[in-house]
């Protein structure tokens, strides 16, 4: 602050906020709107029960003897399999909004109607709140219409038969005698190894599965990228499909696509995925024709009975998780983010 002169600071200095505007751009930068990996690939479809079920079946395993002789009577003889059936539960999402009348007839920044921006920004939220939960280790049960809310078995719970757990860990799946998908017990962190990843997709090949989608935490996704371009990873030299293409270079620094002996798969890192416990969480294998995201009521936004001078908007969905078959899928669990890939 000069002495000869009245000069900014001398503006700003001025009683109640000063003399000078406040220059804000009319803009909100967010950088949270990601895309919903697992939403997008997997099917959608509808219910119109909050507990809902379906039904798998499987060809009996091949066999080599069973030879019959010249004329044998076969009504002795029944290879009828009646399958299995399963089921999940619906659970209903809510996200509400208040807004007062003073509120949303101001001026404000990035937007001009205040109700309907904290709409939109919730109904993003609600979204990717169904992305996360699917992806859990959420066991299901059924709503009781007093104290217990509903609640769909998620991804992690429903794959048992191709999962690999930590020292301690047990595998949960559906329970054919309570009707219930059982939450996998988590067991010790462990590094992800190359071994387990191929023996999945190994298991789910022999399973009569096709496994397309590797998805995964982003740190996960990392430490398999990274293991790739070490001395011990098993792998046939690095390609991409446009080499010899005329251009600048390009470093080539990640892996996004595995040829394996079963399948080839694509890898997908999911934000929204939520951890099991600290740095420690799943990586998915999976065939996304047997998943999809199913919706008793679907995404809706409601008005709430208005009182006194505010705006009240209700936003729901009640949706489930459908695993057609999860002997179709794999999971290799309990995976520690902060360990580097192992053979």
């Amino acid at each position: 602050m000069s002495t000869a002169n009245l000069d900014a600071a001398d503006l700003a200095a001025v009683a109640v906020d000063g003399l000078i505007r406040e220059e804000v751009m009319d803009k909100i930068w967010d950088i949270s709107r990601i895309p919903l990996s697992f939403t997008d690939m997997v099917g959608s479809g509808t219910v119109s029960n909050a507990r809902y079920s379906w039904t798998k079946d499987a060809l009996q395993a091949a066999v080599i003897n069973g030879q019959q002789i010249d004329g044998v009577d076969t009504t002795s003889i029944n290879d009828t399999n009646t399958g299995s059936r399963v089921q999940n539960f619906c659970e209903t999402r809510v996200k509400v909004v208040q807004v007062s009348t003073r509120a949303d007839a101001s001026n404000t920044i990035g937007r001009s109607n205040e109700l309907a921006y904290q709409i939109m920004m919730r109904q993003q939220e609600l979204r990717r709140d169904v992305e996360a939960t699917a992806l859990s280790n959420n066991s299901s049960r059924a709503d009781d219409g007093a104290s217990t809310a509903g609640r769909t078995g998620a991804l992690n719970a429903w794959i048992e038969t191709n999962l690999t757990v930590g020292a301690t860990g047990s595998a949960g799946g559906f329970n054919t005698g309570t009707g219930i998908c059982d939450a996998y017990t988590p067991g010790t962190a462990a590094a992800l190894s190359e071994a387990d990843f191929k023996d999945k997709l190994q298991a789910v090949y022999e399973q009569g599965g096709e496994s397309m989608v590797v998805m995964a935490r982003p740190a996960v996704i990392r430490l398999f990228s990274e293991y790739q371009f070490t001395s011990g990873a098993r792998i046939a030299t690095m390609t991409r499909d446009t080499q010899g293409e005329a251009g600048p270079g390009t470093s080539l620094g990640a892996v996004n696509v595995y040829i394996g002996d079963f399948a080839t798969v694509k890898l997908v890192a999911n934000r929204l995925q939520p951890t099991i416990a600290s740095n420690k969480s799943t990586m998915f294998i999976l065939d996304p024709s047997l998943i999809d995201l199913v919706y008793l009521k679907g995404y809706s936004v409601e008005p709430l009975a208005k009182t006194g001078l505010s705006s009240k908007s209700q936003m729901s969905v009640d949706w489930g998780l459908r695993v057609g078959n999860e002997e179709g899928l794999a999971a290799i669990a309990d995976i520690d983010e902060t360990a580097a890939m192992v053979a």
